[in-house]
Order: C-alpha cells, then sequence, then structure tokens
C-alpha cells in the first residue's frame, strides 16, 4: 500500500506533553467495526470504565519492560581524550540502544560525523548532584546503524558502577514530539514507566500500559478478566518514520521478546474457553502474534521479533487492543488500521482529533475491536 494512505492532518495543541492524572483518567475512544456495509460504533469513555468494556474470562497481556533512562549528553574531548571537554568542543548527544557486554554499548549520537573511532566524549553532571565528576566513553566503531548515527561507546567504568553513573546522568528517551518541546526533568521518570515495568532495556515506553493504575488493575481482577506479562524490549526504531513509499518498502527494525511457556499456555486456555486476548498495546500485540502458529495456538518464545503489521495482515492469535493515538504515516498506525479497517481508523482519528483527544506517547488511549 502506498505510504500516503496513511497520512492525516494532527493540529499540534492536540499533543500531549504530560499524561493524565491519575492515569485512568485518560479519555478511552472504543471502536468496534460493524459488519462490512454496516457503520462503526463509536464510544467515548475512559479507561476507568475498561472493566465493564470487557467481558469475564478475557484476557489482559502487557509489556512489562523497563525503560533505561538512556538518553545522554557530553561533550567531545578528541582522540585518546585529548581536548578537555570544554565549551568549545562539540556537543554529543547519545541515545543508548544495546547492552553488549560489562563496558560497552551500542547507541546512536547526535552529531555522528563529529565523532571518529578513537575520540572519547565525557558526559558530564550538569544539574545532578553526581557521585563521580566525569563518566568518560570511548568510540569503539563507528557505523551507520538504524539512523546513520550509530557507535559503540566503550567506557571508563564497569558493571554495577557504570550502571550507576547511568542512571545517575542518564535522561528519560522521551519521543522527540515531546523532548523538542519541552525539558526532560525528573517527573519523567515516573511518568515515562509504566506500573509493570520490571525488565529493563527499553529506550521507549510501551505507552498503553502508562494508563493503567491499582484500583483499575484490582478491578479488572474483580472483573473475572486475567492479566499477563510479556517483555518486549522497545529499541529506537519505534521513533523512525516510514521513508518508502510503498509499505512494502520499508523494514521493521528487530526488537528482543519473550513469551514463558506458563503464559502461552494460560492464553491457550482463554481462547479454548471462549475468551479474548486484548493486547495491551502494540508491542504485546506484535509479541503475541509472533509466537502463535497459523492456528493461533501460542508457544513460548524467545528471540527477535521484526513483525510488520499493514492492512491485509490475518490476525492470529490478538482479539482486541488498547493503544495510544499514533503518528501519521507511522507503522503503528498501520498497524491499527490491519486490525479494524484503514477507513474505520481514518474516521476513528478524525472524531478524537474533533473532539479533543490527546495524542502520542502522553495521551489518551483507544480500545480497538479486530473487525472480523
Amino acid at each position: 500500500m502506498r505510504t500516503d494512505e496513511f497520512d492525516f492532518a494532527l493540529p499540534e495543541d492536540r499533543i500531549a506533553l504530560r499524561p493524565a492524572t491519575p492515569r485512568d483518567a485518560a479519555r478511552l475512544l472504543v471502536v468496534r467495526p460493524g459488519a462490512p456495509g454496516a457503520s462503526v460504533e463509536r464510544e467515548d469513555r475512559t479507561m476507568a470504565d475498561l472493566p465493564e468494556l470487557l467481558r469475564s474470562g478475557d484476557a489482559l497481556v502487557v509489556n512489562d519492560t523497563k525503560v533505561m533512562p538512556a538518553n545522554l549528553h557530553g561533550r567531545r574531548l578528541g582522540r585518546g581524550g585529548e581536548g578537555g571537554g570544554g565549551d568549545r568542543e562539540p556537543a554529543i548527544a547519545a541515545t543508548l540502544i544495546k547492552r553488549l557486554d560489562g563496558s560497552r554499548w551500542r547507541a546512536l549520537v547526535r552529531p555522528a560525523k563529529r565523532l571518529k573511532p578513537g575520540d572519547v566524549v565525557r558526559f558530564g553532571a550538569e544539574g545532578r548532584v553526581c557521585f563521580l565528576e566525569q563518566l568518560d566513553a570511548t568510540v569503539e566503531t563507528k557505523g551507520e546503524g538504524v539512523a546513520g548515527g550509530e557507535v559503540t561507546f566503550a567506557f571508563a567504568f564497569h558493571g554495577a558502577a557504570l550502571d550507576d553513573a547511568l542512571a545517575e546522568r542518564g535522561d528519560m528517551p522521551l519521543p522527540p514530539y515531546i523532548g523538542s518541546r519541552r525539558t526532560v526533568d525528573e517527573r519523567d521518570r515516573a511518568d515515562y514507566q509504566t506500573m509493570f515495568a520490571r525488565e529493563e532495556g527499553s529506550v521507549a515506553a510501551p505507552t498503553a500500559g502508562l494508563h493503567f493504575t491499582e484500583s483499575l488493575v484490582q478491578a479488572l481482577g474483580e472483573r473475572g478478566i486475567a492479566l499477563h506479562r510479556v517483555t518486549l524490549h522497545v529499541g529506537p526504531g519505534t521513533f523512525l518514520p516510514v521513508k518508502a513509499d510503498d509499505t512494502s518498502g520499508h523494514r521493521m527494525h528487530p526488537e528482543w521478546g519473550a513469551v514463558s511457556a506458563e503464559t502461552a499456555a494460560a492464553l491457550n486456555a482463554t481462547r479454548r474457553a471462549g475468551g479474548r486476548i486484548v493486547a495491551v498495546g502494540s508491542t504485546s500485540l506484535r509479541l503475541i502474534e509472533s509466537a502463535a502458529a497459523e492456528d493461533g495456538t501460542l508457544a513460548a518464545y524467545c528471540g527477535e521479533t521484526a513483525l510488520f503489521i499493514t492492512p491485509g495482515y490475518r490476525f492470529r492469535a490478538v482479539d482486541a487492543m488498547l493503544t495510544n493515538f499514533h503518528l501519521p504515516r507511522s507503522t503503528l498506525f498501520m498497524l491499527v488500521s490491519a486490525l479494524c479497517g484503514l477507513e474505520v481508523m481514518r474516521r476513528a482519528y478524525a472524531h478524537a482529533i474533533d473532539t479533543g483527544y490527546r495524542f502520542y506517547s502522553y495521551g489518551d488511549a483507544c480500545l480497538l475491536f479486530r473487525a472480523n
């Protein structure tokens, strides 16, 4: 399909810069595609209404990945550390994307053209009270990467000491459409983390999970709706636009995920009993679909997935999904269009824009039921 079929106009004032408080006060647009030719049923609710919108015996699947404070800011010292890191040295912004061993990380950097193998970058402590005065990293290798700016850093510290330094110096990696409009602050360390987070490894939040609270989870349990955890570490590809003119020319950046044997068995039992599998977010959905056989049976899964879902995809296991409102031309808008139909989602998004729903990571939510 042509990429421009997934375009739409979004006023800037619809982009949420902070989440709703409390989290389950976010608005929820419910979309139930009708039979072919029938009108689409839409309903304006809130996240707190989720238990009554699902049935006893349904199962929610959440992503328990934890976002790393992966954004670092520093200055190039030059080859071998010469230069001193003063204001005249180029400022370097780095986003850590994959740990290679106790001291080495793969990262995306800006501006990449100012770095060469052998250069040292000193990540500073502006605005922080740090237990270490400096954190240096040497550029080991430089490649094209997913965005033309990938390097491998060898840090001067190792293991737990490095982890502590990164946690202290790093900022939460907010998406560009938020980070370019306001300063990332300490509040984001809590706001940009779901209540389910426990397995560190993501450079972006599985944002549909941001809408949950302890009271909402309790209400779901009392309704007889199970909650199961999977892990998919969200990578930097989530921020990349689809540049190809046709969706067939786009390739997803692989992301690591795991579904336990216990979770697979529980979800298979849900399907046998007539319950529905409801994915919380695109990450959970893509992982569950990657773990499903042709007949929808789930098995344990551990490895990378680069599943790219566009209209025409036949869903194997997932019946519905909870998700946020997504960017125009994004792989995420393509995914929801595959679930409900492109025209259905165009009308749903037009309704959301007209009625003041808040978009993107800190925005409101949709509950989307699969078109049959």
